[in-house]
């Protein structure tokens, strides 16, 4: 299962590379893709463009500074729920406007996640596909998320020190998304304000 699941998502990577190029044919200044297509393929389906639920929240818990976690889903599915720390940049947003608004920190780790891998796996190919190499995706999406850290359960009567590790991470992971998710939507709101991203190069600013 494992072999089809990744077979697949070479497949759908694929298919949305040739489909992006396609699409944005000419590209404009800004938006000009870097080496050749070959290239970003096999760039874009090597081992560590992408992470999982477990390593996502072992950097939400330890609170790594160099986390930026963009959710690419719209902003009323975002107001429901979201990862906490993400902020929410909905694809169609993503890709209609200057990436450098969102991507120009090379300091910072960009993780996309949506729903599940789509539109993730789309917004990587064209981050990278513009020169951002420190763009990757969630494994799974907000799916994955909820299946593997918000539905761990202990079980059995001896735990090695690796799986009593793991389960830390995921109930105190599983702790903040359930305490942010569970706040008041003027709080949030609050939150989001903070962080939206500057956009003074642009006229008439961005959300």
């Amino acid at each position: 299962m494992t072999n089809l699941n990744e077979m697949r998502r070479k497949i759908t990577v694929l298919l949305l590379l040739l489909s992006l190029i396609l699409a944005l044919l000419p590209l404009t200044a800004n938006r000009s893709f870097t080496g050749k297509p070959a290239t970003l393929l096999k760039e874009v389906l090597a081992p560590g463009t992408s992470v999982n639920a477990d390593q996502v929240a072992r950097l939400i818990v330890s609170e790594d500074s160099t986390l930026q976690l963009i959710d690419l889903r719209t902003p009323e599915e975002f107001r429901r729920v979201c990862i906490p720390g993400s902020i929410n940049v909905p694809y169609p947003d993503f890709v209609r406007k200057d990436p450098d608004i969102y991507l120009n920190n090379k300091n910072m780790r960009t993780l996309f996640y949506s729903d599940d891998d789509f539109d993730a796996d789309y917004a990587m190919v064209y981050a990278r596909g513009l020169g951002y190499n420190n763009c990757f995706t969630m494994e799974g999406g907000l799916k994955a998320w909820i299946n593997t850290i918000m539905d761990t359960k202990y079980a059995g009567e001896r735990i090695s020190a690796r799986e009593n590790s793991l389960y830390e991470v995921r109930t105190k992971a599983g702790k903040l998304f359930t305490e942010f998710n569970s706040q008041p939507d003027s709080l949030k709101a609050r939150f989001m304000e903070s962080k939206k991203f500057s956009a003074r190069k642009l006229d008439g600013g961005c959300e």
